[in-house]
């Protein structure tokens, strides 16, 4: 049961004294470094471990996003993890601007291990970790401050040495203050120094200290505190690079890291789609697109997620979810009525811009740069409306429906939508149609030949002459109007009880070039009937105009 009082079992996480705190009027300018944790972190977290062959194809598809970054393993967790790296140092399968990276604890044999699985890499990152808080040193290790800081002071000379016997690969150090989030931020500044003056870094040769949020305990803006003020308080900060390694127990993983950049930070470490223990790590994608919409380059390439997806989940036997930022099935589709005519606006507004600037509503990225087609943008069910309706036949039609067809038609697809209860496809949408506007020869209408000429007496008067099937009978007719539209009005004239008064009629092209067709569009009524509304398609303009007439025509029943 949930306490009535939470504050006798738990405590607000303390703020951090920075009063002159600058990151809140800072922007984010450049990119960080990318690290991927996903074949070790996001590996241990998943039910089914990669085996061989699903760690290479993840580690191609990180290579070919443009991750440079990878940590690649936990070497001394056992021969799989081992061989895997090894083999992969050796297979000449590592570019040459990539850079592995493998894990390891403060302990002898576990670091001796993990530098023999890089034997013989051209670069390679060593990251050396051991937890610093409270919480850990009294509960988990009953250790002392002391004997914490001494645990990597010792890791950082098995480091060196063992850099030093193997001189023929450029050597880069990774140290983490382990759970750093909720340690004393002074404690974790007395051991990353202490780490600092054995390995002796350099603003040519930095080394790294991953701040992790172990786990996640408090407001993101809290954690960007810590990081400011452990940039600010580390000795010879041009020799370090700050890392951010954010978990989302909160949700706020991304918030975190993002403020964290503001706070000084120069790279991150996370996964692909966020997986890893409990709620995951930070989600790598996110991040890098939030950048990408606001103009600035992640240095990271998602033009077809759609492979990026297919790989992960298969890899990690995880669904990427639907509502995922930017990646999720559902996360370009609009099913709301309102947001649907929102949408089709904008990509109206965006097609006559006279420049590439992206503004279209509830659309915060343009899904054809993550290669995301438009027809799945907008779909139809018992929510949406006219606008989603017509963007439907627009995309897979190419039909362009004048304003008061689009309300006409919506009407059918809203009964359609309410009788089965679920999203209609673009397939449901297109038999209605044809069945409402009777585009299958159906109805008491149908075309059989026409011909439209000039009158021979009158300049500005047509003629039109054709044979119609009416009510199943083939009959001869003819008209003369002002055009082919009035003339043929005249002619059906005594086959629908009434002149045919045309309200408003459009046309526009299908298409391009020698496959294009003609659409045309027809708004009539016969006396004082009810509103009539037609649509012809054909590859001849007259033709599609006639099939609109009679299209409306059979809307009488």
């Amino acid at each position: 049961m949930m306490l009535s009082d939470p504050s006798r079992k738990y405590r607000p996480f303390p703020q951090v004294d920075l009063p002159d705190r600058q990151w809140p009027s800072a922007t984010i300018t450049q990119a960080p470094r990318w690290l991927s944790t996903d074949l070790r972190d996001g590996n241990q977290a998943l039910i089914d471990p990669m085996g061989a062959e699903k760690k290479q194809r993840f580690f191609d598809l990180l290579v070919k996003i443009g991750v440079k970054e990878i940590e690649v393993g936990f070497p001394s967790a056992g021969a799989t993890e081992f061989d895997f790296i090894s083999g992969l140092v050796q297979s000449g399968r590592v570019p040459d601007d990539v850079i592995l990276q493998v894990l390891t604890q403060s302990r002898k044999d576990l670091i001796d291990t993990s530098f023999e699985s890089l034997r013989g890499a051209r670069a390679a990152i060593v990251h050396l970790y051991n937890a610093v808080s409270p919480a850990w040193r009294q509960i988990v290790f009953n250790m002392t401050m002391p004997e914490i800081k001494q645990i990597a002071i010792e890791g950082a000379k098995l480091l060196r040495d063992n850099a030093a016997a193997q001189p023929d690969t450029d050597w880069h150090f990774e140290s983490s203050p382990e759970t750093f989030s909720t340690a004393e931020l002074d404690f974790s500044l007395e051991v990353c120094s202490a780490v600092m003056d054995i390995l002796q870094p350099t603003p040519d040769h930095p080394i790294i200290f991953n701040l992790p949020a172990t786990v996640e305990a408090a407001m993101p803006n809290i954690y960007a505190d810590q990081i400011e003020y452990f940039g600010r308080n580390i000795p010879n900060r041009d020799c370090v690079i700050i890392s951010l390694h954010t978990h989302n127990d909160r949700g706020t993983g991304v918030a975190a890291t993002e403020l964290g950049l503001l706070a000084g930070a120069d790279r991150v470490e996370g996964c692909l789609f966020g997986n890893g223990e409990r709620t995951g790590n930070v989600d790598l994608v996110t991040v890098a697109l939030n950048m990408y919409t606001q103009g600035l380059s992640p240095g990271l390439d998602f033009s077809d997620i759609d492979e990026v997806i297919k790989t992960v989940e298969y890899c990690n036997q995880l669904p990427v979810h639907p509502r995922h930022p930017y990646a999720g099935e559902l996360v370009f589709t609009a099913f709301s009525g309102s947001h649907q005519d929102a949408i089709k606006k904008g990509f109206a507004a965006q097609a006559q811009r006279n420049d590439e600037l992206w503004q279209v509503p509830y659309l915060p990225i343009d899904p054809a740069d993550l290669g995301q087609s438009y027809e799945a943008v907008i779909r139809v069910n018992s929510q949406s409306g006219k606008g989603g309706v017509a963007w439907v036949l627009e995309q897979d039609q190419g039909l362009k429906l004048p304003k008061r067809m689009q309300a006409n038609f919506s009407s059918t697809v809203q009964e359609l939508s309410d009788s089965t209860g679920r999203e209609l496809t673009s397939t449901d949408i297109w038999e209605a149609f044809e069945t409402r506007y009777h585009l299958k020869g159906e109805g008491r209408f149908r075309l059989i030949d026409f011909q439209e000429s000039q009158s021979p007496k009158q300049q500005d008067e047509r003629i039109f002459a054709g044979k119609i099937r009416i009510d199943g009978v083939e009959q001869s007719v003819s008209g003369r109007g002002n055009g082919l539209i009035s003339s043929l009005a005249n002619a059906l004239e005594g086959a629908l009880g009434g002149p045919l008064d045309i309200i408003d009629y459009s046309e526009h092209a299908i298409g391009h070039g020698t496959d294009a067709r003609a659409a045309a569009y027809v708004e009539c009524r016969v006396g004082d009937g009810p509103v009539l509304f037609g649509v012809g398609i054909s590859r001849d303009v007259a033709t599609a105009s006639v099939r609109a007439i009679l299209s409306a025509a059979n809307g009488l029943g």
